[in-house]
């Protein structure tokens, strides 16, 4: 089973829509579709729901909360998980210029892992207004230590900390990181993957594309054909079946995700 743990859509209409989106997902059996920042996570978080709930059996949507503003009660994000059928949630830390271990933060991760409800942190974008310093992978250390039975995935493998990023997911059991590569940085991608190998991390990575900046199809051809990246020189390999099995792996079983539609399409 193939799970493209990271994917966009933009429901306001200047950039991919449900047409591409659909179109891309093609090539996996399951996508998890990340709510965008946005003004009103109400309004945002309304039309990711009723987008995949026209898919559940392809689609998995993850809640835009920002804990500084949002109501985070768990009766509030109950309503996200039952009534909106969103079976996670995403934050942007930096982009929203707030501290992972900000005090509402905190409040919304203790919800969170009551209702089991995992945490995806997207802090991978290059925008000129973010607070790059919110985006270091070690500042959810605190969080893992204090909510051991949350399910935490660093988003673009924490980039540009990519070795923080690699020491969070070994030393915490509910840490996982989703390895989005850039096809065409070759350099960066073979780096990436070796270094987690070498950190003997490669079981705590989970697959993503980045739709729209990444395609499924593309970014699984080039892990698999990952050992010729660099042609015939003398530099270190990865088995191809570690390889594989981040392709494979079924994240949603692997977040506690439950759901009958992804169920059936899980086998």
């Amino acid at each position: 089973m193939i799970v493209d743990c990271h994917t966009h859509i933009d429901f306001l209409g200047d950039g991919d829509g449900p047409a591409e989106h659909l179109a891309a997902v093609e090539t996996v059996d399951v996508c998890i579709v990340l709510a965008a920042a946005a003004e009103s996570s109400q309004d945002v978080n309304r039309k990711l729901s009723e987008y995949v709930g026209k898919h559940k059996e392809k689609m998995v949507g993850f809640a835009f909360i920002e804990p500084t503003k949002d109501k985070i009660s768990v009766k509030n994000l109950t309503s996200v998980s039952e009534k909106l059928q969103l079976k996670g949630a995403v934050l942007y830390c930096s982009s929203c210029g707030f501290h992972p271990a900000h005090s509402r933060a905190m409040r919304f991760y203790e919800s969170a892992q009551e209702l089991n409800l995992p945490v995806f942190f997207h802090n991978g974008a290059a925008d000129t207004d973010a607070v790059l310093d919110y985006a270091q992978p070690y500042l959810l250390d605190e969080v893992a230590r204090q909510f051991s039975d949350l399910k935490i995935i660093i988003g673009n493998m924490g980039e540009p900390f990519v070795e923080q990023t690699l020491s969070m997911v070994a030393k915490h059991k509910n840490v996982y990181a989703d390895l989005t590569i850039k096809p065409e940085r070759v350099w960066q991608v073979y780096n990436t993957v070796v270094a987690a190998y070498e950190h003997r991390v490669m079981d705590k990575l989970l697959f993503g594309s980045g739709f729209p900046l990444g395609n499924a199809g593309q970014c699984i051809e080039t892990l698999l054909g990952f050992n010729k990246l660099l042609g015939n020189t003398d530099l270190p390999t990865v088995p191809r079946g570690n390889i594989q099995s981040i392709i494979q792996r079924n994240t949603l079983v692997l977040l506690g995700i439950k759901d009958s539609g992804q169920e059936i399409a899980g086998g």
